[in-house]
């Protein structure tokens, strides 16, 4: 197979759509802003970072043609990666806690990639972690180690903060708050550093499980069902004292939230992104009707088919999940001249 050349996967990220989601709390009018990172290649606000780090390792000699690739990945970054791989030559192996959701698996095997899967007893995510640098270290292959790379930071400071700061800018606006769930920490620290790179005192708080709340706490403390985020330890990528503080959200919440923009808007979105958007709800509650609260749609529902995405699900009590009401989405652009 001919590999691709280097500025054919630098152009594999186009901008995403920036849609505003009109919506009522408590039958108060409230705004959420957030990128429709569906439209990538294979689904996924990951392809940011494959395709960023395969285009840097190339440019680097850390990745040669034909090489092989071995990462540890809950989901979303292995398909990246698969998808991309199989475009450019690279033969793709990915150790997978197996737990993760039936159709993420089917969707490395179409395309091509080899799945190892590791049970809670041979260590879970952090035992995919090790096993894989250590398969790495026999056959020779290219590790992304998307936990510890700073180009995964690199791919979001320079391409989803800039995207979203200039679609604002376009409307006459700019952002007061970024939230966005915390799996690698890529996106939050990447966005954070674009919105302080162009002079804002924007609000930047990571998002996590209200179940398992690993950056605050500081280490895995229990199970959530929010798949792609929380992954048993915090990243070395994520510099706590550059955010604010982590918001916790049930995964009840983010699965009523992500249903309800199904049903009431037509927006069908995976269980993190409801979670985005539910912690985006309530910072925006906060701050108010006017705050300008943005977050990332990290992919949509159809990696979610056999998971509680689709069953019956009720907010936690007490939680403004149960009065939120999605009322309109458009997609942010610049006016007609």
């Amino acid at each position: 197979m001919t590999i691709a050349p280097l500025n054919s996967v630098s152009r594999e990220i186009r901008p995403s759509p920036l849609l505003e989601f009109g919506l009522t709390v408590r039958g108060e009018p409230r705004r959420v802003f957030a990128k429709a990172e569906w439209v990538h290649r294979s689904g996924s606000i990951k392809d940011r970072l494959a395709a960023h780090v395969v285009n840097r390792a190339r440019e680097e000699g850390t990745l040669l043609p034909g090489a092989p690739i071995v990462e540890a990945s809950s989901g979303n970054t292995a398909i990246a990666f698969a998808s991309l791989g199989a475009a450019t030559g690279h033969p793709v192996t990915i150790f997978m806690p197996d737990w993760m959701s039936r159709e993420r698996t089917q969707l490395l095997v179409a395309f091509g990639a080899r799945v190892v899967p590791v049970s809670r007893e041979q260590g879970g995510f952090v035992g995919s972690v090790a096993l894989a640098h250590e398969h790495a270290l026999e056959v020779g292959a290219f590790e992304p180690r998307q936990f510890d790379n700073p180009w995964n930071v690199e791919a979001h400071e320079l391409g989803t903060g800039v995207e979203i700061l200039r679609d604002l800018a376009a409307v006459g606006l700019a952002p007061d708050a970024f939230v966005a769930g915390v799996g690698t920490g890529g996106t939050v620290m990447g966005v954070g550093r674009a919105l302080r790179k162009a002079g804002l005192r924007a609000r930047v708080h990571p998002v996590e499980p209200a179940e398992s709340p690993i950056l605050t706490v500081g280490h895995n403390v229990g199970r959530h069902r929010i798949q792609g985020i929380s992954d048993e330890f915090v990243p070395s990528i994520v510099r706590l004292e550059e955010l604010d503080a982590p918001i916790g959200v049930s995964d009840r919440d983010a699965i009523v939230v992500a249903q309800k923009m199904a049903r009431e808007l037509g927006v069908g979105v995976g269980i993190s992104s409801g979670a985005n958007v539910m912690a985006a709800i309530a910072l925006g509650d906060e701050l108010g009707p006017d705050a300008v609260v943005t977050t990332v749609l990290s992919d949509d529902h159809s990696k979610y088919l056999s998971t509680d995405l689709f069953a019956h699900e009720t907010a936690r009590p007490g939680s403004i999940a149960e009065e939120v009401r999605f009322r309109s989405v458009r997609v942010v652009e610049a006016p007609a001249a």
